[in-house]
């Protein structure tokens, strides 16, 4: 659905006439800022800057000598497809692969009005279409410079951007809330594992609740035709859950010999490594909705828990709980770059098992919490179509 925009009076404009790349400096050892902003800092496709470090704790190197200021734009010019636009909220310094841009003219482009222009779809394909090199694709300042667009007037500019940036501020208020809502619930799950009347519940190693496991998945070079037994990435551990889509892929593979990795109901998968230490030890329990016969990869470890002894969604809530997760992978070990655990962790790591009538209340407390983040989602995910809905009406030539 579009807005109906009347575009008769708007220009045809190129995107280096109204828009500059700032050739500001700063000696970041100066001491006019003490923040700075590289490309992890940047989120894919949100304008907000959730991340920065601090010059006072790592050498940034002399490509780091870009100042920015409020209300600049930074784009990501490595990796464009990464679509890297942010707005900066605070004073800081970035490297030379980072344009920090500005409209040249408020008289003809309002500043509040540029990010909207980078962010929409047909100027990210064109920056991706002009990217040059295959291992770490780049666009020049030149290059989106040529990008040509419709421009509306003044007061149009000034409507869209007020109306996309109340979503954009009401989208931020949905995403502060759902840190909010995992903070109550990790606190809560905290408080809930450990009985106020001063008595404990056992602790109880792993591998002493399992029927089969700890067992590493089976790994086949995946096919791009959709082509033989479905398969698993790690991505597919998300917010505790197993969940394909995109993370499905398929394997050229005799089914009979991947029968014993097939994936059933109430498996645990836990990613065996990964290079964010964070990411490393996290777990998905399997709920439904993969391809009938989808084996796990070794990326993963699965477990099969005796549900006589604790719930296999107990034991997936309390893995993921902060707590749980800090401990196991304080024995993590880092192999080039790439942190990693094993099945003697796995079975070594202790859970805290109550009776299983206290581990039905503590999930049926929990199912309200994933009920509000879930509502939560939904309406971030609605802002964020309503959002590309108007970009395509302003920007797509439609």
């Amino acid at each position: 659905m579009g807005l109906n925009i009347d575009k008769s009076m708007w220009t045809r404009v190129m995107f280096g006439d109204v828009a500059a790349a700032s050739r500001e400096r700063v000696d970041p050892t100066s001491g006019e800022v003490d923040r700075f902003i590289a490309g992890e800092h940047m989120d894919t496709d949100d304008l907000k800057i959730h991340r920065s470090g601090e010059l006072d704790e790592v050498d940034v190197g002399p490509a780091f000598h870009r100042r920015f200021r409020p209300g600049q734009v930074l784009y990501g010019s490595r990796r464009t497809y990464l679509r890297k636009v942010a707005v900066a909220e605070f004073d800081g310094v970035c490297a030379n692969t980072t344009f920090v841009v500005e409209s040249k003219n408020r008289d003809v482009l309002l500043q509040e009005f540029l990010p909207f222009i980078m962010s929409s779809e047909p100027f990210h394909a064109f920056a991706i279409q002009e990217s040059k090199g295959s291992v770490n694709p780049y666009v020049n300042w030149s290059d989106i410079a040529r990008y040509e667009f419709d421009l509306p007037p003044l007061d149009e500019q000034k409507r869209i951007a007020d109306l996309l940036w109340a979503v954009e501020k009401h989208s931020r208020a949905h995403a502060d809330l759902a840190a909010c809502i995992s903070t109550a619930q990790s606190t809560w799950l905290e408080r809930a594992l450990a009985p106020q009347d001063g008595s404990e519940w056992a602790r109880t190693a792993v591998g002493n609740l399992l029927i089969s496991g700890p067992t590493n998945g089976k790994s086949v070079t995946a096919n791009d035709e959709g082509r033989g037994v479905p398969t698993l990435s790690i991505s597919a551990i998300r917010h505790g859950r197993v969940v394909g889509g995109s993370a499905v892929k398929h394997i050229d593979v005799n089914p009979e010999a991947v029968a014993d990795f097939v994936i059933e109901k109430d498996d645990l998968l836990i990613v065996r490594g990964n290079g964010n230490k964070q990411m490393t030890g996290r777990a998905g329990l399997a709920v439904g909705g993969l391809p009938d016969g989808c084996v796990f990869p070794d990326l993963l470890i699965r477990l099969r828990f005796k549900r006589d002894k604790i719930l296999p969604e107990f034991a997936a809530a309390q893995w993921n709980s902060r707590a749980a997760h800090s401990t196991l992978i304080r024995n993590a070990k880092s192999t080039n770059g790439i942190w990693k655990i094993n099945g003697k962790d796995v079975k070594s790591h202790a859970l805290v098992v109550p009776p299983l009538s206290e581990q039905l209340r503590i999930m049926s407390t929990l199912d309200h919490f994933a009920s509000a983040a879930e509502a939560n989602t939904v309406e971030r995910s609605g802002l964020a179509s309503f959002t590309r809905t108007c970009l395509d009406s302003i920007f797509g030539g439609q």
